[in-house]
């Protein structure tokens, strides 16, 4: 019997930026994204592929302005899909981690999908920007992922020399931590993970 694809398609539209999404959890990692920061579109390429989904996102914002509302709204309609596409829940593993190795850098990310936003960041970059991204925006579109999706985040940079690397390696961390949470549970298909009763 073939199981249902996750799926979630939707749009977001404020006075600041307007966003559409197409996600597919078993998908093969393909990606078509276009934010209007390309190194943005470059790390949500790479959440695709290292979380071996599909996903195509289309941001126009106010990046006369400045890039903070399109990277957290970015983040913010990211969760909303994989919140979506997740449905019930049931027979998720729920959570997951990863360590990303990346040359001389080395980063972690946690995820559970807990039902409960809750973001923790621990890192410091020496750039204020990497490829025209600005860094001090990461935590807001991690924030805003966790927020829309329910679920905890935890991410840490243990070293690292290279800010391009560090960034990169967070990106792929968070997205195979995600991978795994959102994988499905042989075991236990069609049980909710959770003791509460409620996700």
């Amino acid at each position: 019997m073939t199981k249902a694809m996750r799926k979630a398609k939707l749009r977001r539209t404020t006075t600041e930026t307007d966003i559409s999404i197409s996600l597919n959890l078993d998908g093969q990692g393909r990606a078509k994204i276009s934010t209007g920061i390309p190194f943005l579109d470059h790390m949500l390429t790479l959440v695709a592929r290292h979380g071996a989904m599909d996903l195509e996102l289309t941001a126009r914002g106010d990046l006369e302005v400045d890039q903070h509302h399109t990277v957290e709204d970015t983040g913010i309609v990211l969760g909303e899909a994989v919140r979506k596409a997740l449905g019930s829940k049931r027979g998720i593993l729920r959570a997951g981690y990863f360590l990303m190795p990346m040359d001389e850098t080395l980063a972690a990310a946690a995820i559970d999908f807990s039902g409960r936003p809750h973001l923790v960041c621990k890192w410091k970059f020496s750039a204020k920007y990497v490829g025209g991204l600005q860094t001090e925006l990461l935590e807001d579109f991690f924030g805003g992922f966790a927020q829309a999706a329910g679920a905890n985040v935890h991410l840490k940079l243990l070293y690292g020399r290279s800010s391009h690397h560090q960034v990169e390696a967070i990106f792929k961390a968070f997205a195979r931590a995600l991978r795994f949470a959102a994988t499905r549970d042989r075991q236990l298909m069609r049980v909710l993970p959770s003791t509460k009763g409620l996700l």
